[in-house]
């Protein structure tokens, strides 16, 4: 019968120091025990996975000896001298009778005395580890602090240190903080300049002028917060820290301005701006892989992209570097430089005719077919050039 295996199937066979003698009957799961015969005398039940892995060999006689009852008499740790095995056990491990120098008894495992954890009945502590002299840092800058003196250590036990810092401010700090470069300041760093002192009532900056110093919350501090007019006539509030930094110089009117006159500085053609353009490929790279459009995968491959026309194209994955540029060298031809090509030569077409230009306004599209991108354009087609001849400028 398929998948059930004969009584006498494993009866006579060898096994280690094992040998089969009968199926014993019972049933561990769907598996049948089979009660073996040691060469010792012993006998042990074992299933047939067990006996053809050679997990079981035996009936536990081949398993590696405990220590001998002398292996360790004699020998001294600590205050201890080991006078014998107690005859008890905890966990298997013989526990061996000490004698300690105060005259009392112990009983200690073989690991516990070779590791020095045990080295006397308790009358003795264990001997504490030597602690390392902590590094002077008195007189010694770190950032705008200087260390004072020596404080108490904090709750970890780790050395800690009273600093001034430039503002005058005194803070009690751990050296870890100061040597590793975490603290630098008593805080004030962090907040900035003291805005307090910092008298703006009547200055100007960009179209604000700030008026006086509001409060608005029990957490600000004063002279953090400037109610301010805008030349166009709004008030608002705004924080020092944007005011000094020239981070707000509106009330938002000079923001909303330079996005309605945006479209009157750029030149957008079939959702695509030439100018920004140009400055892809001036700056040359627009991530940390050294190349625009190419990213680093986690597998250290590279992954090439290219976004035309509100479009994102994924020009696939590479595993040499100069691959994966000379892919998105290949999209670019079609797409920013057979645009630009293509856009100049409309413009050139439009001024000679007006009126087929009212007509047929400039389009270009890009439609992908398998792994190559072709470009449909109404521009005039480039005049054919002679291999060696210098090509001429077109006028308009």
């Amino acid at each position: 019968m398929n998948g059930v295996y004969k009584k006498t199937d494993l009866v006579g066979r060898r096994y280690g120091a094992l040998t089969v003698v009968e199926d014993s009957g019972e049933r561990t799961g769907h598996s049948i025990l089979w009660r073996c015969r040691c060469d010792c005398g012993g006998e042990i039940l074992a299933v047939r996975s067990a006996l053809q892995s050679g997990r079981v060999v035996s009936c536990g006689c081949r398993q590696k000896p405990q220590a001998t009852p002398t292996d360790l008499i004699g020998r001294r740790f600590g205050r201890l001298t080991v006078t014998g095995d107690s005859g008890e056990r905890k966990n298997g491990s013989i526990l061996w009778r000490c004698q300690c120098d105060c005259g009392n008894t112990a009983l200690y495992r073989r690991f516990e005395l070779l590791s020095g954890r045990a080295v006397s009945c308790g009358c003795a502590p264990l001997p504490a580890a030597p602690k390392t002299q902590a590094e002077d840092l008195t007189g010694r800058q770190f950032g705008r602090l200087t260390v004072l003196r020596r404080a108490e250590n904090d709750g970890h036990g780790h050395p800690c240190w009273v600093c001034r810092c430039s503002c005058g401010n005194e803070c009690t700090l751990p050296a870890l903080r100061l040597k590793s470069g975490r603290t630098r300041s008593c805080g004030c760093a962090r907040r900035g300049p003291a805005w307090n002192k910092a008298d703006l009532t009547g200055r100007r900056f960009g179209r604000l002028v700030a008026l006086a110093p509001v409060k608005r919350g029990e957490g600000d501090r004063p002279g953090a917060i400037w109610h301010c007019r805008c030349d166009c006539g709004n008030e608002t509030d705004v924080d020092a820290t944007s005011l000094l930094q020239g981070r707000t110089q509106s009330c938002g009117c000079l923001s909303r301005e330079q996005s309605a006159n945006m479209h009157d500085h750029l030149h957008y053609q079939n959702d695509t701006c030439l100018e920004r353009l140009a400055r892809v490929h001036s700056e040359g790279k627009d991530n940390k892989n050294g190349f625009r459009g190419l990213f680093c995968t986690a597998s250290g491959k590279y992954r090439a992209t290219i976004t035309f026309q509100g479009v994102h194209y994924h020009l696939g994955v590479f595993t040499r570097r100069e691959d994966a540029i000379r892919a998105r060298l290949e999209a670019e031809a079609v797409m920013h430089d057979g645009y630009a090509a293509a856009y100049d030569r409309y413009l050139v077409r439009a001024a000679r005719d007006p009126a087929w230009a009212a007509e047929n306004p400039f389009y270009y599209k890009v439609t992908r077919i398998g792994e190559q991108f072709l470009a449909a354009t109404n521009a005039p087609e480039a005049p054919p050039h002679t291999p060696g001849q210098p090509r001429k400028a077109e006028s308009a």
